[in-house]
């Protein structure tokens, strides 16, 4: 017996019930005229994942639940389709004083104009970006339907159903093979970082060896806020070998084949190949650029071209993912600003073909200290000075901004919001902030990955090589250097690494070679800097651990370790 199963990997957006129930209707007809009688979509694909506070909202339940209707009515006439859809359930329960949740995160099992299954998930994740408990109630009961064309015995494939996280434990997936599963279906909105992939590859695999099944997971594609979701849906076989995986950062449809040889299972289906923890970099930051930009109607970026490596590398970023036609530049020279800074912003805005304008800050600037010059009489000049100059080019880009309607793309990376190297209300000023998780010496790395790769057909480097290899510098001041503030990079990075996204203790830092005066200066850095960080735009997450949802101190905070 055969079953030709879909996994829809498909980027929703969240709280387009319409276009998302249409979505899901189109892939599923195309599907169906491709002999496929299962469809799998992602978690919560009718909403989207995650919509947070709007799951406390009825009517956006109530909404939710119409929009399950909908694709159920307009695929009623496809005989044998079974058609899985993720979707929240339930209400609150308001005959208490406090509301009690009765929601849950649940998924549908449609055939044929009706629901004829529906599961709740099991396992409700609160780590990480994770925070399911604030909004749902675990499931009890497992879910196995039947799937596909009767062959001459009646029989059809038996699937077990689980949600995400569920995965992630054994008992799931023993009680769905308990209750006659041969197949485990799992779908899923799992938040890229770098590894991630892999990890759940590998995770997977445990659970197909210790339950004895074969494994279908369906994944969420797309960027969401601050998350990205690469797809990577694949399928696993009896013995954990990977029977199909479909493309990363694109939406997909992967179609495989479940034959049924004697009494076992056994899928077959196209496998994607394995890629480079760089390329996934690249396209999580375009696919997130990409989705920010399109899902919230921007009709474009503008951002500040310094010359250095940061700025160099947004747009870069930014070029892959709108066109050049969507991202305009503006060079702003400070009386510091050296000769080849402009040079190579000039040059690398030539390069990619954007739209490239020069507005000196010099008057605005010498304006500022002529206004201030009471003040300040007597005291010499410092950094007050400096971010003078960067939030005159803020309030620059942001009228840019308010004017035309382009949305501002900030270029601080982690290591400067880490240790507060960067401008409350001058280079953070902002709406979206492309490489705020990653460190200065992935910056440098994923530069030179982009010069050597050219994913998107642009043809040529779009990094002057001196953009790369020169010191990197604020310059807002005479002959200044980052390293003047902040110890060296390579340094830098590793302590930050160990510290904020491995918790690892400062003493075990300093054992591991680092000296103590520089663990002591980054680890305290980034507990005066709590403040800054939380008025900064959202950013894109590529790390297990990134400044947002995954990092939660006060600013208000007297613990010294």
């Amino acid at each position: 017996m055969t079953l030709k199963l879909c996994v829809a990997q498909l980027n929703f957006v969240v709280g387009d019930l319409a276009g998302n129930a249409q979505k899901i209707i189109q892939a599923a007809r195309s599907a169906y005229a491709d002999g496929v009688r299962l469809l799998l979509t992602p978690e919560l694909s009718i909403c989207g994942y995650a919509a947070e506070d709007l799951f406390l909202r009825p009517a956006f339940i109530a909404a939710c639940d119409d929009a399950v209707k909908t694709v159920a009515r307009e695929l009623a006439g496809l005989k044998d389709l079974s058609v899985v859809v993720g979707h929240p359930s339930g209400g609150d329960n308001r005959t208490r004083s406090v509301a009690v949740p009765t929601r849950h995160n649940a998924a549908s099992v449609l055939r044929e104009g009706t629901v004829v299954a529906t599961y709740a998930k099991r396992e409700l994740p609160n780590y990480q970006v994770f925070d399911e408990r604030r909004y749902f109630t675990p499931g009890q009961d497992v879910c196995v339907f039947e799937a596909g064309q009767a062959d001459e015995q009646g029989r059809r494939v038996k699937v077990g159903l689980l949600i995400c996280e569920d995965a992630w434990f054994e008992e799931p997936a023993r009680l769905t093979k308990a209750a006659g599963a041969e197949l485990l279906a799992v779908i899923n909105a799992s938040p890229f970082h770098v590894g991630k992939g892999l990890e759940r590859e590998q995770t997977m695999r445990e659970r197909v060896l210790a339950c004895g099944l074969p494994l279908v997971y369906a994944h969420l594609v797309g960027g969401q806020d601050e998350v990205v979701f690469e797809g990577h849906s694949f399928a696993l076989n009896l013995d954990g070998s990977v029977a199909g995986r479909a493309p990363s950062f694109i939406e997909n449809m992967l179609f495989a084949h479940v034959n049924r040889a004697q009494a076992a299972i056994e899928i077959i289906a196209n496998v994607a190949p394995e890629r480079t923890t760089d390329a996934d970099l690249w396209d999580a930051l375009v696919l997130g650029v990409r989705d920010y930009i399109g899902k919230n109607g921007f009709p474009g970026v503008l951002l500040g071209l310094s010359g250095g490596i940061d700025s160099a590398l947004v747009l870069a970023v930014a070029v892959d993912a709108l066109g050049k036609d969507k991202v305009r530049t503006v060079m702003m020279p400070s009386p510091y600003t050296a000769d080849i800074s402009w040079m190579d912003a000039h040059e690398m805005a030539g390069r990619l073909g954007v739209r490239y304008d020069e507005i000196s800050i010099v008057p605005e600037f010498e304006a500022f200290k002529k206004s201030l010059a009471g003040e300040f009489k007597g005291l010499a000049e410092d950094t007050t000075e400096e971010n003078i100059q960067a939030r005159i080019r803020g309030t620059l880009l942001m009228a840019l901004s308010n004017k035309f309607g382009s949305i501002v793309l900030t270029t601080g990376n982690k290591s400067e919001m880490a240790t507060g190297y960067c401008t409350l209300y001058g280079d953070m000023a902002g709406g979206f902030a492309v490489i705020k998780d990653l460190l200065k010496t992935t910056v440098f790395r994923l530069a030179r990955w982009r010069n050597a790769n050219d994913p998107y057909g642009t043809g040529q480097e779009p990094i002057p090589e001196r953009i790369i290899t020169r010191p990197p510098s604020a310059e807002l001041r005479p002959d200044q250097t980052d390293q003047d503030s902040l110890p060296a990079y390579e340094v830098l990075d590793a302590i930050l690494e160990r510290y904020m996204e491995n918790d690892q203790r400062i003493e075990d830092i300093i054992a591991a070679g680092f000296a103590a005066a520089d663990v002591e200066k980054v680890t305290r850095l980034i507990k005066i800097n709590e403040y800054k960080r939380r008025q900064s735009p959202v950013g894109i997450r590529v790390t297990h651990r990134s400044f947002g949802k995954d990092w939660r101190y006060p600013i208000t905070n007297r613990f010294r370790a």
